[in-house]
Protein backbone atom coordinates (compact mmCIF):
# COMPACT_ATOMS: atom_id res chain seq x y z
CA UNK A 1 0.00 0.00 0.00
CA UNK A 2 2.98 2.66 0.61
CA UNK A 3 4.91 1.74 -2.05
CA UNK A 4 2.33 2.47 -4.81
CA UNK A 5 -0.32 4.47 -2.49
CA UNK A 6 -3.18 2.09 -2.77
CA UNK A 7 -6.49 1.92 -0.92
CA UNK A 8 -7.76 -0.82 0.57
CA UNK A 9 -9.72 -1.44 -2.51
CA UNK A 10 -6.98 -1.27 -5.02
CA UNK A 11 -4.87 -3.47 -2.95
CA UNK A 12 -7.16 -6.29 -3.14
CA UNK A 13 -7.61 -5.84 -6.58
CA UNK A 14 -3.88 -5.91 -7.08
CA UNK A 15 -4.09 -9.27 -4.92
CA UNK A 16 -6.76 -10.33 -7.03
CA UNK A 17 -5.17 -10.16 -10.32
CA UNK A 18 -3.28 -13.21 -9.59
CA UNK A 19 -6.64 -14.90 -9.48
CA UNK A 20 -7.64 -13.32 -12.79
CA UNK A 21 -5.15 -15.06 -14.07
CA UNK A 22 -5.52 -18.52 -11.98
CA UNK A 23 -9.31 -17.81 -13.20
CA UNK A 24 -8.92 -17.78 -16.89
CA UNK A 25 -6.31 -20.78 -17.48
CA UNK A 26 -7.93 -23.39 -14.92
CA UNK A 27 -9.78 -25.17 -18.62
CA UNK A 28 -7.35 -24.25 -20.43
CA UNK A 29 -4.51 -26.11 -17.78
CA UNK A 30 -6.72 -29.24 -17.49
CA UNK A 31 -6.66 -29.94 -21.16
CA UNK A 32 -2.31 -28.90 -21.66
CA UNK A 33 -1.51 -31.66 -18.75
CA UNK A 34 -4.19 -34.09 -20.46
CA UNK A 35 -2.80 -33.19 -23.77
CA UNK A 36 0.77 -33.05 -23.20
CA UNK A 37 1.66 -34.15 -20.20
CA UNK A 38 2.59 -32.55 -16.80
CA UNK A 39 6.59 -32.47 -16.93
CA UNK A 40 6.99 -30.29 -20.23
CA UNK A 41 4.16 -28.04 -19.40
CA UNK A 42 4.74 -26.92 -15.74
CA UNK A 43 8.04 -26.48 -16.45
CA UNK A 44 7.27 -23.67 -18.81
CA UNK A 45 5.00 -22.29 -15.78
CA UNK A 46 7.41 -22.41 -13.41
CA UNK A 47 9.40 -20.29 -15.56
CA UNK A 48 6.71 -18.20 -16.29
CA UNK A 49 5.56 -17.95 -12.66
CA UNK A 50 9.80 -16.64 -12.47
CA UNK A 51 9.25 -13.87 -14.56
CA UNK A 52 5.87 -12.56 -13.35
CA UNK A 53 7.95 -12.32 -9.65
CA UNK A 54 10.76 -10.50 -11.25
CA UNK A 55 8.11 -7.94 -13.39
CA UNK A 56 6.31 -7.59 -9.91
CA UNK A 57 9.82 -6.69 -7.74
CA UNK A 58 10.89 -4.33 -10.39
CA UNK A 59 7.64 -2.35 -10.98
CA UNK A 60 7.56 1.02 -9.96
CA UNK A 61 3.32 1.62 -11.11
CA UNK A 62 0.69 0.05 -9.90
CA UNK A 63 -0.36 -1.44 -13.42
CA UNK A 64 3.09 -2.78 -13.39
CA UNK A 65 3.11 -4.45 -10.17
CA UNK A 66 -0.71 -6.05 -11.19
CA UNK A 67 0.80 -6.92 -14.75
CA UNK A 68 3.44 -9.01 -13.21
CA UNK A 69 1.22 -10.80 -10.34
CA UNK A 70 -0.88 -11.83 -13.42
CA UNK A 71 1.59 -13.24 -15.16
CA UNK A 72 2.46 -15.11 -11.37
CA UNK A 73 -0.68 -16.26 -11.47
CA UNK A 74 -0.73 -17.65 -15.07
CA UNK A 75 2.40 -20.00 -14.34
CA UNK A 76 1.10 -21.04 -10.88
CA UNK A 77 -2.41 -22.17 -12.47
CA UNK A 78 -0.45 -25.33 -12.84
CA UNK A 79 0.77 -26.19 -9.99
CA UNK A 80 -2.30 -27.96 -7.90
CA UNK A 81 -3.92 -29.71 -11.35
CA UNK A 82 -0.05 -30.82 -11.75
CA UNK A 83 0.31 -32.30 -9.08
CA UNK A 84 -2.96 -34.45 -8.91
CA UNK A 85 -2.35 -35.12 -12.19
CA UNK A 86 0.77 -37.00 -11.44
CA UNK A 87 -0.88 -38.70 -7.95
CA UNK A 88 -3.37 -40.31 -10.54
CA UNK A 89 -0.56 -41.52 -12.68
CA UNK A 90 1.57 -42.83 -10.15
CA UNK A 91 -0.76 -44.17 -7.25
CA UNK A 92 -3.66 -46.20 -7.35
CA UNK A 93 -7.20 -44.60 -6.65
CA UNK A 94 -7.80 -46.39 -3.32
CA UNK A 95 -4.91 -43.98 -2.26
CA UNK A 96 -5.70 -40.92 -4.07
CA UNK A 97 -7.36 -38.82 -1.23
CA UNK A 98 -4.32 -39.00 1.01
CA UNK A 99 -1.77 -38.27 -1.31
CA UNK A 100 -3.99 -35.56 -2.69
CA UNK A 101 -3.64 -34.31 0.97
CA UNK A 102 0.18 -35.20 1.59
CA UNK A 103 0.80 -33.25 -1.79
CA UNK A 104 -0.95 -30.32 -0.77
CA UNK A 105 0.55 -30.50 2.88
CA UNK A 106 3.39 -30.36 1.18
CA UNK A 107 2.81 -27.09 -0.99
CA UNK A 108 1.14 -25.59 2.16
CA UNK A 109 5.25 -25.17 3.35
CA UNK A 110 5.63 -22.61 0.87
CA UNK A 111 2.49 -20.59 2.51
CA UNK A 112 4.40 -20.84 5.62
CA UNK A 113 7.02 -19.66 4.33
CA UNK A 114 5.69 -16.37 2.82
CA UNK A 115 4.19 -15.74 6.50
CA UNK A 116 6.86 -15.21 9.36
CA UNK A 117 9.87 -15.91 7.90
CA UNK A 118 9.35 -13.21 5.04
CA UNK A 119 8.12 -10.97 6.98
CA UNK A 120 11.07 -11.48 9.21
CA UNK A 121 13.21 -10.95 6.09
CA UNK A 122 11.93 -7.82 4.91
CA UNK A 123 12.00 -6.22 8.61
CA UNK A 124 15.39 -6.85 8.65
CA UNK A 125 16.42 -6.09 5.13
CA UNK A 126 13.68 -2.81 4.98
CA UNK A 127 13.23 -4.21 0.91
CA UNK A 128 10.19 -6.25 -0.01
CA UNK A 129 11.80 -5.59 -3.26
CA UNK A 130 15.03 -7.97 -2.89
CA UNK A 131 12.95 -10.47 -1.31
CA UNK A 132 10.68 -10.92 -4.40
CA UNK A 133 13.82 -11.43 -6.45
CA UNK A 134 15.40 -13.88 -4.13
CA UNK A 135 12.24 -15.98 -4.24
CA UNK A 136 11.88 -15.60 -8.76
CA UNK A 137 15.35 -16.97 -8.66
CA UNK A 138 14.70 -19.68 -6.47
CA UNK A 139 11.93 -20.44 -8.95
CA UNK A 140 14.19 -20.58 -11.99
CA UNK A 141 16.23 -23.16 -9.90
CA UNK A 142 12.86 -25.16 -9.25
CA UNK A 143 11.66 -25.07 -12.91
CA UNK A 144 15.26 -26.64 -13.69
CA UNK A 145 14.93 -29.32 -11.17
CA UNK A 146 11.34 -30.16 -11.99
CA UNK A 147 12.59 -31.26 -15.75
CA UNK A 148 15.35 -33.16 -14.42
CA UNK A 149 13.51 -35.49 -12.08
CA UNK A 150 9.76 -35.12 -12.98
CA UNK A 151 8.25 -38.58 -15.20
CA UNK A 152 4.82 -37.89 -16.41
CA UNK A 153 4.09 -41.76 -15.52
CA UNK A 154 5.42 -45.04 -14.59
CA UNK A 155 7.35 -47.33 -17.49
CA UNK A 156 5.02 -49.25 -19.10
CA UNK A 157 1.74 -47.44 -18.66
CA UNK A 158 -0.46 -47.94 -21.48
CA UNK A 159 -1.82 -44.94 -23.36
CA UNK A 160 -4.92 -45.39 -25.74
CA UNK A 161 -4.23 -44.31 -29.76
CA UNK A 162 -4.86 -40.39 -30.02
CA UNK A 163 -8.02 -40.65 -32.13
CA UNK A 164 -9.02 -42.83 -29.34
CA UNK A 165 -7.65 -40.72 -26.64
CA UNK A 166 -9.37 -37.37 -27.79
CA UNK A 167 -13.05 -39.06 -28.62
CA UNK A 168 -13.14 -40.22 -25.36
CA UNK A 169 -11.92 -37.17 -23.72
CA UNK A 170 -14.68 -35.07 -25.53
CA UNK A 171 -17.01 -37.38 -24.37
CA UNK A 172 -16.43 -37.46 -21.05
CA UNK A 173 -15.91 -33.40 -21.14
CA UNK A 174 -19.26 -33.45 -22.17
CA UNK A 175 -20.81 -35.60 -19.05
CA UNK A 176 -18.19 -33.25 -16.69
CA UNK A 177 -20.13 -30.38 -17.26
CA UNK A 178 -24.01 -32.08 -17.65
CA UNK A 179 -23.38 -32.96 -14.03
CA UNK A 180 -24.85 -30.99 -11.27
CA UNK A 181 -22.69 -32.43 -9.02
CA UNK A 182 -19.41 -31.15 -10.62
CA UNK A 183 -20.72 -27.90 -10.10
CA UNK A 184 -21.73 -28.52 -6.28
CA UNK A 185 -18.44 -29.62 -5.57
CA UNK A 186 -16.84 -26.60 -7.46
CA UNK A 187 -18.80 -23.99 -5.42
CA UNK A 188 -18.23 -25.89 -2.42
CA UNK A 189 -14.56 -25.94 -2.97
CA UNK A 190 -14.24 -21.97 -3.55
CA UNK A 191 -16.34 -21.17 -1.08
CA UNK A 192 -14.17 -22.72 1.50
CA UNK A 193 -10.67 -21.97 -0.45
CA UNK A 194 -11.55 -17.97 -0.14
CA UNK A 195 -11.62 -17.90 3.71
CA UNK A 196 -7.73 -19.54 3.81
CA UNK A 197 -6.36 -17.47 0.81
CA UNK A 198 -8.42 -13.61 1.98
CA UNK A 199 -7.24 -14.27 5.53
CA UNK A 200 -3.98 -15.67 5.35
CA UNK A 201 -2.18 -14.29 2.57
CA UNK A 202 -3.56 -10.85 3.04
CA UNK A 203 -5.90 -9.52 5.45
CA UNK A 204 -5.40 -11.74 8.55
CA UNK A 205 -1.91 -10.69 9.98
CA UNK A 206 -3.26 -7.09 10.60
CA UNK A 207 -6.31 -8.15 12.40
CA UNK A 208 -4.64 -10.55 14.52
CA UNK A 209 -2.18 -7.75 15.03
CA UNK A 210 -4.03 -5.40 16.22
CA UNK A 211 -7.56 -7.77 17.31
CA UNK A 212 -4.60 -9.94 19.78
CA UNK A 213 -2.54 -6.97 20.38
CA UNK A 214 0.62 -8.22 19.38
CA UNK A 215 3.56 -7.08 17.06
CA UNK A 216 3.65 -7.82 13.29
CA UNK A 217 6.35 -10.25 13.26
CA UNK A 218 4.23 -12.63 15.73
CA UNK A 219 0.90 -11.82 13.99
CA UNK A 220 2.65 -13.45 10.85
CA UNK A 221 3.71 -16.25 13.25
CA UNK A 222 0.25 -17.17 14.29
CA UNK A 223 -1.63 -16.19 10.56
CA UNK A 224 1.47 -19.24 9.41
CA UNK A 225 -0.62 -21.53 11.80
CA UNK A 226 -3.28 -21.81 9.27
CA UNK A 227 -1.17 -23.28 7.20
CA UNK A 228 0.20 -25.56 9.52
CA UNK A 229 -2.61 -26.56 10.49
CA UNK A 230 -3.61 -27.42 6.73
CA UNK A 231 -0.89 -29.37 6.04
CA UNK A 232 -1.66 -31.35 9.54
CA UNK A 233 -5.44 -31.65 8.43
CA UNK A 234 -4.98 -32.89 4.79
CA UNK A 235 -3.83 -35.72 4.96
CA UNK A 236 -5.58 -36.72 7.99
CA UNK A 237 -9.12 -36.22 6.17
CA UNK A 238 -7.93 -38.19 3.21
CA UNK A 239 -6.64 -41.21 5.51
CA UNK A 240 -9.89 -40.90 7.43
CA UNK A 241 -12.54 -40.60 5.05
CA UNK A 242 -11.03 -43.70 3.31
CA UNK A 243 -10.86 -45.70 6.52
CA UNK A 244 -14.36 -44.64 7.34
CA UNK A 245 -15.99 -45.32 3.72
CA UNK A 246 -17.07 -42.04 3.76
CA UNK A 247 -16.49 -38.50 2.28
CA UNK A 248 -18.93 -36.26 3.57
CA UNK A 249 -18.71 -37.62 7.16
CA UNK A 250 -15.60 -35.94 6.93
CA UNK A 251 -16.45 -33.15 5.44
CA UNK A 252 -19.25 -31.43 8.00
CA UNK A 253 -17.39 -32.17 11.10
CA UNK A 254 -14.52 -29.84 8.85
CA UNK A 255 -17.04 -27.43 8.03
CA UNK A 256 -18.99 -26.84 10.86
CA UNK A 257 -15.53 -26.50 13.38
CA UNK A 258 -13.96 -23.93 11.01
CA UNK A 259 -16.80 -22.04 11.30
CA UNK A 260 -16.86 -21.82 15.20
CA UNK A 261 -12.90 -21.08 15.19
CA UNK A 262 -13.25 -18.50 12.50
CA UNK A 263 -16.14 -16.89 14.47
CA UNK A 264 -13.91 -17.09 17.61
CA UNK A 265 -11.17 -15.74 15.88
CA UNK A 266 -12.85 -12.78 14.66
CA UNK A 267 -15.35 -12.28 17.68
CA UNK A 268 -13.87 -13.21 20.77
CA UNK A 269 -10.31 -12.63 20.93
CA UNK A 270 -7.90 -13.61 24.03
CA UNK A 271 -5.55 -11.01 25.49
CA UNK A 272 -3.43 -13.50 25.82
CA UNK A 273 -1.50 -13.09 22.09
CA UNK A 274 -0.76 -17.16 22.19
CA UNK A 275 -4.17 -18.12 22.03
CA UNK A 276 -4.28 -17.25 18.37
CA UNK A 277 -1.76 -20.21 17.63
CA UNK A 278 -4.15 -23.16 18.67
CA UNK A 279 -6.83 -21.45 17.19
CA UNK A 280 -5.11 -20.82 13.58
CA UNK A 281 -3.81 -23.96 13.73
CA UNK A 282 -7.03 -25.58 14.15
CA UNK A 283 -9.17 -23.33 11.86
CA UNK A 284 -6.47 -24.68 9.37
CA UNK A 285 -6.54 -28.45 9.68
CA UNK A 286 -10.23 -28.39 9.55
CA UNK A 287 -10.95 -25.96 6.84
CA UNK A 288 -8.80 -28.49 4.87
CA UNK A 289 -11.41 -31.01 4.64
CA UNK A 290 -12.83 -29.69 2.08
CA UNK A 291 -9.80 -30.81 0.06
CA UNK A 292 -11.98 -34.20 0.14
CA UNK A 293 -14.09 -32.22 -2.71
CA UNK A 294 -11.16 -33.30 -4.81
CA UNK A 295 -11.28 -36.25 -4.68
CA UNK A 296 -14.78 -36.39 -4.88
CA UNK A 297 -14.73 -34.77 -8.31
CA UNK A 298 -11.93 -37.42 -9.38
CA UNK A 299 -14.48 -40.40 -8.40
CA UNK A 300 -17.72 -38.99 -10.16
CA UNK A 301 -15.74 -38.46 -13.46
CA UNK A 302 -14.06 -40.72 -15.94
CA UNK A 303 -10.12 -40.99 -15.41
CA UNK A 304 -9.06 -39.69 -18.63
CA UNK A 305 -10.81 -35.80 -17.74
CA UNK A 306 -8.93 -35.79 -14.36
CA UNK A 307 -7.01 -33.12 -14.72
CA UNK A 308 -9.58 -31.56 -16.69
CA UNK A 309 -12.33 -31.82 -14.25
CA UNK A 310 -10.51 -30.38 -11.84
CA UNK A 311 -9.39 -27.32 -13.38
CA UNK A 312 -13.20 -26.88 -13.76
CA UNK A 313 -13.22 -27.05 -10.02
CA UNK A 314 -10.27 -24.70 -9.70
CA UNK A 315 -11.89 -22.24 -11.79
CA UNK A 316 -14.78 -21.65 -8.84
CA UNK A 317 -11.93 -21.74 -6.57
CA UNK A 318 -10.38 -18.86 -8.65
CA UNK A 319 -13.23 -17.10 -9.17
CA UNK A 320 -14.24 -16.42 -5.66
CA UNK A 321 -11.16 -15.62 -4.97
CA UNK A 322 -11.01 -13.08 -7.34
CA UNK A 323 -14.28 -11.11 -6.20
CA UNK A 324 -13.54 -11.87 -2.31
CA UNK A 325 -10.02 -9.59 -2.08
CA UNK A 326 -11.47 -6.44 -3.47
CA UNK A 327 -14.93 -7.02 -1.75
CA UNK A 328 -12.99 -7.21 1.72
CA UNK A 329 -10.73 -4.07 1.27
CA UNK A 330 -13.91 -1.97 -0.57
CA UNK A 331 -15.56 -2.95 2.68
CA UNK A 332 -12.83 -1.93 4.63
CA UNK A 333 -12.77 1.67 2.76
CA UNK A 334 -16.26 1.98 3.69
CA UNK A 335 -14.96 2.05 7.04
CA UNK A 336 -11.81 3.70 7.14
CA UNK A 337 -12.04 6.93 9.48
CA UNK A 338 -8.63 8.59 7.55
CA UNK A 339 -5.57 7.60 9.64
CA UNK A 340 -2.44 6.41 7.75
CA UNK A 341 0.69 4.46 9.34
CA UNK A 342 3.56 4.31 7.06
CA UNK A 343 2.41 5.84 4.28
CA UNK A 344 -0.56 3.46 4.02
CA UNK A 345 -4.40 3.22 5.09
CA UNK A 346 -4.62 2.35 8.54
CA UNK A 347 -8.05 0.25 9.21
CA UNK A 348 -9.44 -0.75 12.86
CA UNK A 349 -10.41 -4.11 14.59
CA UNK A 350 -13.61 -3.64 13.83
CA UNK A 351 -13.71 -2.17 10.34
CA UNK A 352 -11.49 -5.41 9.89
CA UNK A 353 -14.26 -7.56 11.75
CA UNK A 354 -17.31 -5.58 9.90
CA UNK A 355 -15.20 -7.16 6.22
CA UNK A 356 -14.32 -10.27 7.56
CA UNK A 357 -17.87 -11.21 8.29
CA UNK A 358 -17.64 -12.63 4.66
CA UNK A 359 -15.61 -15.51 5.31
CA UNK A 360 -17.66 -17.31 7.86
CA UNK A 361 -21.02 -16.23 5.22
CA UNK A 362 -19.27 -18.30 2.90
CA UNK A 363 -18.12 -21.36 4.88
CA UNK A 364 -22.60 -21.95 5.97
CA UNK A 365 -23.26 -21.24 2.56
CA UNK A 366 -21.06 -23.76 1.78
CA UNK A 367 -22.01 -26.34 4.77
CA UNK A 368 -25.79 -25.49 3.14
CA UNK A 369 -24.54 -26.95 -0.51
CA UNK A 370 -22.92 -30.09 1.25
CA UNK A 371 -26.54 -31.26 1.98
CA UNK A 372 -27.03 -31.31 -1.72
CA UNK A 373 -23.86 -33.57 -2.78
CA UNK A 374 -23.91 -37.13 -3.05
CA UNK A 375 -22.08 -39.29 -1.16
CA UNK A 376 -19.73 -41.14 -3.13
CA UNK A 377 -18.42 -44.22 -0.61
CA UNK A 378 -14.86 -43.59 -1.87
CA UNK A 379 -15.91 -45.27 -4.88
CA UNK A 380 -15.24 -44.29 -8.40
CA UNK A 381 -18.44 -44.10 -9.90
CA UNK A 382 -16.62 -44.77 -13.80
CA UNK A 383 -14.59 -47.64 -14.35
CA UNK A 384 -10.99 -46.84 -15.93
CA UNK A 385 -11.69 -48.09 -19.13
CA UNK A 386 -15.53 -46.02 -19.67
Amino acid sequence: MSAFSLSGAQLGNLAASYFYAYLIMQIPVGLLVDRFGPRRVVTIAIFVCAIGLFVFAKANTFLVAGIGRFVVGLGAAFAVINTFKLTANWFPPRRFAFMAGLLLSIGMLGAVGGQAPLSYYIAHTGNWRTAMLNIAWAGIVLAIIFWLIIRDKPKGMKEDEPHLRKKRFWKGFGKLVSNPQNWLLSVFSGLLFSPIMAFGELWGVNFIRDAFQMDHHHAAQAVSMIFIGFAVGAPFFGWMSDKIGRRKTMMYLGNILSIILLVITLYFPSPHIYFSYPLLFLFGAFISSFLLSFTMIREVNAPFVIATAMGFMNTFNAIVGAITDPLIGSLLDSKWTGQMVDGARAFSVDAYRYALTTLPVYLIIGLILLFFIKETHCKQMHPENS
